[in-house]
């Protein structure tokens, strides 16, 4: 139910975490800041470790909600596939915090806990690459395509890019900074379809 304190200890763990890393969070810390006692936490999860993996599906379920839909209107044309780039860079410009759960990981971030990219990742990057497979050329690896969008996107929403025109100074877009602004990520959308653009030549094109 929405309010309830489970809801309130998850929002709250998931913020924790995504600021801190698993491995700089206590459950206390979680606990204060969610206004509850550790009696109340142990009753959600009994370590820090148990509640880290509802944070984890959490994040995974949204993800998943957002690509699958995208996936489930896939077309075999440059539309289907900018539509399927555009649905990943979206999701994660509009969950900042899911962003830096993932960062946090590979980082070396929870360690102790290293199957997650099994259970998570691993299905759903399988899927995307088999729905591209027969659409990119044979000189192109389809996990590598797909891992070099995450890459970049990752990249851009958290480093973002130095920019220098005749009449700005340089500055670079950061996380803090968040949220990123529109015509860096309108820049990076153009950058990204050009991108993929090429890495599927000769991809044909939807009549006009």
């Amino acid at each position: 139910m929405e309010g309830t304190e489970e809801d309130r200890l998850t929002e709250t763990a998931t913020r924790i975490f995504a600021e801190l890393g698993y491995d700089g969070t206590s459950l206390q810390m979680i606990a204060d800041a969610a206004g509850i006692d550790l009696d109340t936490v142990h009753r959600v999860a009994a370590t820090k470790a148990d509640l880290y993996r509802i944070v984890m599906r959490c994040a995974d379920e949204a993800e998943e909600t957002a690509l699958r839909e995208a996936l489930a209107g896939f077309t075999p044309d440059r539309r289907g596939i900018m539509l399927l780039a555009d649905a990943y860079l979206d999701f994660y410009a509009s969950h900042p915090q899911i962003l830096a759960l993932w960062q946090h990981r590979w980082m070396g971030d929870a360690a102790d806990l290293p199957d997650l990219e099994e259970v998570y990742t691993k299905p759903l990057s399988r899927d995307i690459a088999d729905t591209v497979r027969g659409l990119v050329p044979p000189d192109v690896d389809p996990d590598y395509l797909i891992w070099s969008v995450v890459w970049c996107v990752y990249g851009f929403l958290t480093g973002g890019v130095v920019r220098s025109g005749p009449d700005e100074p340089p500055r670079r877009h950061t996380p803090s900074t968040a949220p990123c602004p529109h015509d860096d990520v309108a820049g990076f959308r153009a950058f990204l379809h050009t991108m993929l653009d090429h890495m599927f030549t000769p991809l044909p094109r939807p009549p006009a």
